[in-house]
């Protein structure tokens, strides 16, 4: 066997670098959006300009979740003032586009100590993400590595807190996060859950629709009805079997959500007909009274 010689990259600091600067890091990601490990986004735009402010450097969405990522980057450490144009941008963003779900995303080179305990006191209220980058040279080539150091965090389950969560009505939902019609596909969910658990009501909180049980707030479903679609999220532990069962069915099954504990469907008029004892069983399990499997 011949002799392995191992090739050791070069670490290199793209803020020393005179030609690979942010304008080539951003051009890169936004080629392929993908590489800085938050799922398979695509690009909406970037340089984007903000209203009385600056320019946004990527906008990111996740089209199968309908999120999206405003993203700023900085070659180097990060500082103060590049935290506050990130939430800025971002609530700039959140306020011109309430339909989408909005997460802020910070990339550098160096994600300080003093960086991570003031995003820790924002976050779980403002969603955001801390992303190190690090460069590599071999020869000729440059390599990107994206490492995760802070993710979003949820403060306990905040939009199903009854006591903090804005209550709106129907009209809010119909004319501002949805429509008539995603809204008449929410009331024939309730229909059909009312058939397993009566005296359930909607409940119109800002963020979501959540339910009431006798009076009380009892959400093992809720509701984000969209312009276009509207998702129904059941709380369920993480089963492969259940998994299995609704991708049989042909409900469009989305990712599941790991910090709420739900299973997010994009749910049709035609799905709640077609799969009528499926779901009421998904129910049933949900509120621990199912006997049997699912079928």
């Amino acid at each position: 066997m011949g002799e392995i010689n191992l090739i050791q990259p070069e670490k290199i600091s793209l803020k020393d670098h005179p030609n690979l600067t942010e304008s080539w890091l951003q051009e890169k990601i936004a080629e392929n959006p993908e590489i800085i490990g938050l799922g398979e986004l695509i690009l909406k735009d970037k340089e984007r300009r903000q209203p009385r402010a600056g320019r946004l450097d990527l906008l990111l969405q996740d089209p199968e979740i309908n999120k999206r990522y405003e993203v700023e980057i900085q070659l180097g450490k990060t500082d103060e003032s590049h935290i506050i144009r990130t939430i800025e941008y971002w609530d700039i963003e959140r306020k011109r586009y309430p339909q989408y779900e909005h997460c802020a995303v910070i990339i550098a080179e160096e994600i300080t100590s003093r960086f991570l305990n003031v995003i820790t006191l924002f976050n779980g209220t403002i969603p955001l993400i801390a992303i190190k980058l690090d460069a590599y040279k071999i020869g000729n080539d440059y390599f990107l590595t994206f490492t995760k150091i802070l993710d979003e965090i949820s403060l306990g389950l905040v939009d199903e807190d009854e006591e903090i969560s804005e209550v709106t009505d129907r009209n809010y939902w119909e004319t501002k996060r949805a429509t008539p019609k995603t809204m008449k596909v929410v009331d024939e969910a309730l229909n059909l859950i009312k058939e397993v658990i009566p005296d359930c009501q909607l409940k119109y909180n800002k963020f979501y629709v959540g339910l009431t049980h006798n009076g009380r707030a009892d959400n093992f479903v809720i509701f984000r009805a969209k312009k276009n679609f509207t998702r129904m999220e059941i709380r369920l532990e993480k089963s492969e079997e259940i998994e299995n069962k609704i991708e049989e069915k042909g409900i469009d099954l989305m990712e599941y959500d790991r910090k709420s504990g739900r299973y997010r469907i994009k749910i049709t008029s035609s799905d709640l007909r077609k799969h009528r004892e499926f779901i009421k069983s998904l129910i049933r399990k949900s509120k621990g009274i199912e006997t049997d499997k699912a079928s």
